[in-house]
């Protein structure tokens, strides 16, 4: 049989394909395990590592945005997160609340991308610092930086010009290179022009110039045209900003951005770090309730909307006291807007203005002068509530509409209670002594020669000229005044029925 089988050419055939198909079948079989382990291992660092944290900033800079940043960073150094990425889209903000972003940014054990984004997003003022402080500087397309120039409170419309001569755009070096030094040393010895106000502006965009430009040289930027947008309010686009060495990046999205830093190294706590970011997901991480309360609270409109409502509750509250919800509603009120006054920049005499309105409108209440008083309120209010909040700070103004509306509001409480205390003054007195003369009465007793009568619900000795035998009880009577604790009264006619109310 064996023979058969070796002499038959068709047996050697099918021996030999059947080799060939089982070594094609293991070639196949060893290219797909070798491509599934390939994407394992390309797959490994994206499933295995922890997500990139995303914090969002859009709107003015303020307390509850420096709290939500700072505790968004805390909480990605306790997860172990790669990189912490803040979208950035804001008009500036309050130099305290910047500051704190940017020291909790200094100090992180993550690196921490600012990133101006979506489109048409701008890091204007307060934004430019944050930029220049984080390890990786990026910007989305149609986006813009700078005016970093800083403001002070004072009266809406005056400007402060900055320290310095008069710039010409022709004479400037090429950015980054030149005479940047002797640039530097021109501005540091002009002098204010004149005025305290004029050596407090010096004072408050040459700190603010050293500032940035510190930022700057520790995270290798352009600091010349860092100190251009604080003397200057100087201003980029994102591919201006890249070209100057403003920024790092430009990309049109996070996944983008994430492929484009892959690689890089920065440095983080005195350490290089080198970026292992493609291929990573990202978790959004939204503000809390907290923090949405506080950003709520701190709004300068609401703070005086509360501050309004707290004073006048405690006002109503003493002139008629009763259960106390109107003071416990004034309390809570002026509580939240005192807090909310304390993390806003205040201008300490607009508050004291708001307060002598206060006083003034009150005071016409209580003793109408004609509308002089309340008339020197309502200025004194409108006055407080124009100069209370910095409006030169984006989204730290109070909105005239808002405080003419709360003053006329005011005046026309004020008003309206005067109208009803004057009306109130003229109606004849119903009770007391001076109501009882002219009310009637009626005889309750005449015995041993004293006459009792009841009038207006209570029991009173009367007298009469008229003869005792005239008087007798359920006779109607009429007082004409009072002496001491007795009635004078007159015995009223039979058909006079109409007591008087």
């Amino acid at each position: 049989m064996a023979s058969v089988r070796k002499s038959n050419p068709l047996y050697g055939r099918a021996t030999a394909g059947a080799r060939l198909s089982r070594r094609a079948m293991s070639l196949w079989l060893a290219l797909i395990q070798g491509l599934g382990l390939a994407l394992l291992l390309l797959a490994a660092p994206a499933v295995g590592a922890a997500p990139v944290l995303v914090l969002t900033l859009q709107g003015a800079i303020g307390p509850a945005n420096a709290d939500y940043l700072v505790s968004g960073i805390h909480r990605a150094e306790s997860s172990g997160a790669p990189l912490v990425v803040i979208e950035l889209d804001t008009p500036g903000g309050l130099d305290s609340s910047m500051r704190q972003i940017i020291q909790a940014v200094l100090a992180s054990r993550v690196p921490v991308a600012v990133y101006v984004h979506p489109e048409g997003a701008r890091a204007a003022s307060a934004g430019t610092y944050l930029l220049y402080a984080a390890h990786i500087a990026a910007m989305a397309p149609a986006t813009t930086l700078g005016a970093a120039t800083p403001v002070a409170i004072g009266l809406p419309g005056m400007e402060r010009k900055a320290p310095g001569p008069a710039h010409d755009p022709k004479a400037d070096p090429e950015p980054g290179k030149g005479s940047g030094r002797e640039d530097r040393a021109d501005r540091a010895d002009a002098k204010p022009a004149g005025g305290p106000n004029d050596a407090m502006t010096s004072k408050q965009v040459n700190d603010a110039a050293a500032f940035i430009r510190g930022l700057a040289q520790l995270r290798g930027r352009n600091a010349d045209w860092a100190e251009r947008a604080v003397r200057e309010a100087a201003t980029l686009t994102s591919s201006e900003a890249l070209r100057d060495q403003v920024i790092d990046v430009v990309a049109k999205d996070l996944p983008d951005l994430l492929s484009q830093i892959d690689g890089r190294t920065v440095r983080v706590q005195d350490a290089d770090v080198k970026l292992a970011t493609w291929g990573l997901v990202h978790e959004r991480r939204p503000p809390d309730w907290r923090q949405r309360l506080l950003s709520v609270i701190a709004n300068p409109g609401l703070a005086l909307i509360l501050m309004m409502i707290g004073i006048y509750g405690l006002i109503f509250e003493f002139a008629s006291p009763g259960v106390g919800l109107a003071g416990i509603a004034g309390a809570i009120c002026l509580l939240l807007a005192l807090f909310a006054l304390q993390m806003l920049p205040v201008n300490y005499a607009g508050l004291a203005l708001i307060g002598l309105g206060l006083v003034l409108l009150v005071a016409e209440l209580l003793a109408p002068s004609f509308g002089v008083l309340g008339g020197g309120g309502v200025i004194a209010f409108i006055a407080g509530g124009l100069l209370l909040f910095d409006r030169d700070a984006p989204g730290f103004g109070v909105p005239l509409v808002l405080v003419l509306a709360l003053a006329a509001t005011s005046a026309a409480v004020i008003l309206l209670g005067g109208s009803m205390a004057l009306k109130a003054r003229r109606r004849p007195v119903l009770g007391g002594r001076e109501g009882l003369p002219g009310t009637l009465g009626e005889v309750l007793e005449v015995s041993d020669g004293e006459i009792w009568a009841q009038v207006q619900g209570e029991r009173w000795r009367v007298s009469s000229q008229q003869p005792l035998e005239q008087l007798r009880p359920g006779q109607r009577i009429r007082v004409l005044g009072l002496r001491g604790l007795t009635l004078d009264v007159q015995v009223e006619p039979q058909e006079q029925t109409q007591e008087k109310t």
